[in-house]
């Protein structure tokens, strides 16, 4: 062994008793039971070992030392009377004869104990996350993260991936998300943008004739954090195949991920290849959202003609109701209304409620006006002894409202969830356009750069007036796991006439293609090959596997949901003479 050492701190075992040897690492813990008896616990990357100071002059030693300093410590190795079955060197301990401080901890008092740092308030956590790391439960998710890039890589290569790293310094482009913009020194009043993703380079690798491409790829987004989202920066496993159909993204896709699911992931149970493929309009009308979690035996039913038929106005003013029938959930009154206020605070709408009792009649919340409406129902869903949650307004409003009423009965009532499982599942034709809430006009759903399922011929027919826009649907695709969007993909457009034809659907035109994204447009001219793509995000896959609730507890040294690094400080002020420099003048903003 190298590094100072002959041992790590997990290694010695009782086939070493008897040997010298030297370990090396931070001071955990000192128990001192008399002045000539001390037990001390040495940590390294790798684990932990015992030491017991036998002497006065070495318990001394030892108690002068603060704990989380950095200490070696060389001593005999021997047999433990009262061995620990827990720690992988519990049958052993090393009786020092020498211990020397190799990083002095100058603080008595540490922010939070190292091995309970998870229970410490965030904000401490990562203002100190240097201490937060040390903590083995911490420590662990980051080795995690790396064996699950390192499995990524090594699955990509083995398709014949080539890895090719894009530019960080770019053009802005408006890809959805808001740009982290960079002054550019020598071009005064002009900005590189950091990229929102290699989206743009990987299809120009594709017409440069790379056949197939990935990379482990950091990606800049200036948005809101969520917890399986952190703001600022993300990294996902971005991938594009040429002469390629949907068909071979999913092959790889269904390859490269479930064995790594099975090896790294907390639960042993994982949806197996082909994965399920629910069609968008399916997934909303049944699930209520386009990220459903197949763990989950709820779904959705459409009651908007059953509800206009009552007496109840909200019923009737709405464009939609939908009723996620629920058996088994025997909640107290009080648990219903926190389960609706609940609902609400995700969605935006509070649901109505009902019961059926075993008789077969309606009580609580609208039950008197859906009363005469029991055979209905019952062909819904809500048998005797069940509980309906009621969502009612637009269509997005029900559907969202219903969705996220699935999601918490799900996790609430007993026997509908089957938690400790993967399950996967494809959401394919998605919509390509969309009417914006806020312009009220015709917008791209999602991706600009899908190719929309019919070419050329189905715009043009919209553009005639003989198909709806929106009926028109995209080759796109969304990998969905637990609920959680690992990814969204899509076959490309790569054909510059149906690009201008769809971009001329939003109010766009040839011009604006070739100003907005010059160097595709331009690549594409020259002849491009069809093909596809997708970038599962790495965080959000790690958080999975490690069966966290925020996507913070699998980045070494994540953001807080401000946006704000606080153990560096960021976003910081810079000196005026940087400004200058840049042609930069800071103003309207209060101190």
């Amino acid at each position: 062994m190298t590094q100072m050492r002959t041992h790590t701190c997990n290694e010695l075992r009782l086939e070493n008793a008897g040997e010298k040897v030297t370990i090396v690492g931070w001071l955990e813990n000192v128990r001192v039971v008399s002045s000539a008896l001390a037990f001390a616990v040495i940590r390294d990357f790798y684990g932990t070992t015992q030491a017991v100071a036998e002497t006065e002059e070495m318990v001394k030693a030892f108690r002068a030392i603060a704990k989380e300093s950095t200490v070696s410590v060389t001593g005999t190795v021997r047999e433990r009377d009262s061995k620990n079955p827990k720690l992988p060197t519990g049958d052993i301990e090393i009786v020092p004869e020498a211990v020397e401080v190799l990083g002095r901890c100058h603080y008595n008092e540490l922010p939070f104990e190292i091995n309970r740092s998870r229970d410490a308030d965030e904000s401490l956590r990562l203002k100190y996350r240097y201490l937060d790391l040390r903590n083995p439960a911490v420590k662990k998710n980051i080795v995690l993260r790396c064996n699950v890039v390192a499995a990524l890589r090594a699955g990509m290569m083995a398709h014949d991936f080539l890895e090719i790293t894009t530019p960080i310094l770019t053009a802005s482009s408006p890809e959805g998300a808001r740009d982290y913009l960079v002054p550019a020194r020598k071009h005064p009043g002009k900005f590189y943008a950091l990229p929102q993703a290699p989206q743009q380079f990987k299809q120009l690798l594709m017409t440069s004739g790379f056949d197939r491409y990935f990379q482990i790829a950091p990606c800049f987004r200036d948005e809101d954090a969520r917890g399986d989202r952190s703001p600022g920066e993300f990294y996902q496993l971005d991938m594009e195949m040429a002469f390629a159909s949907q068909e071979d993204v999913f092959a790889v896709i269904e390859d490269v991920l479930p064995p790594i699911f099975a090896k790294y992931g907390v639960y042993n149970v994982a949806s197996k290849p082909p994965f399920q493929r629910i069609k968008f309009n399916d997934a909303m009308e049944i699930y209520g959202t386009d990220k459903p979690d197949l763990r989950i035996d709820l779904t959705v039913k459409d009651m908007t003609d059953l509800a206009r038929a009552t007496d109840f106005q909200p019923f009737q003013d709405a464009a939609v109701v939908k009723i996620v029938p629920c058996t088994g959930a025997e909640l107290t009154r009080k648990q219903i209304d926190k389960l609706c206020d609940d609902v609400s605070v995700q969605s935006g709408v509070k649901p109505y409620w009902v019961r059926m009792d075993e008789n077969g009649a309606l009580v609580g919340g609208v039950a008197k006006f859906l009363t005469g409406h029991e055979e209905e129902l019952k062909a819904l869903g809500l048998v005797p002894g069940s509980l309906g949650l009621i969502a009612a307004g637009t269509k997005d409003a029900a559907r969202k409202t219903a969705g996220v009423a699935v999601k918490m009965l799900g996790a609430l009532v007993p026997g509908h969830m089957d938690e400790k499982r993967y399950e996967f599942c494809w959401i394919v034709d998605f919509p390509m356009f969309e009417i914006g809430e806020e312009s009220g006009q015709l917008e791209f759903c999602h991706n600009p750069f899908s190719m929309p399922n019919g070419g050329l011929e189905i715009l043009e027919k919209a553009e005639k007036g003989e198909v709806d826009p929106l009926d028109i649907y995209a080759y796109q695709y969304d990998l969905v796991c637990n609920g959680v969007e690992l990814s969204s993909g899509a076959v490309r457009n790569h054909d510059p006439d149906i690009m201008v034809k769809a971009f001329e659907m939003v109010g766009l035109g040839e011009a604006d293609v070739k100003a907005k994204f010059p160097a595709m447009y331009n690549a594409f001219c020259y002849g491009a090959p069809p093909h596809a793509g997708i970038a599962p995000g790495v965080d959000r896959m790690v958080m999975l596997l490690a069966g966290e609730p925020s996507i913070r507890e699998i980045i070494p040294f994540p953001m807080n949901k401000n946006a704000q690094d606080l153990m560096m400080d960021a976003p910081g002020a810079v000196e005026q003479k940087q400004l200058d420099e840049l042609h930069i003048a800071v103003v309207g903003v209060e101190e």
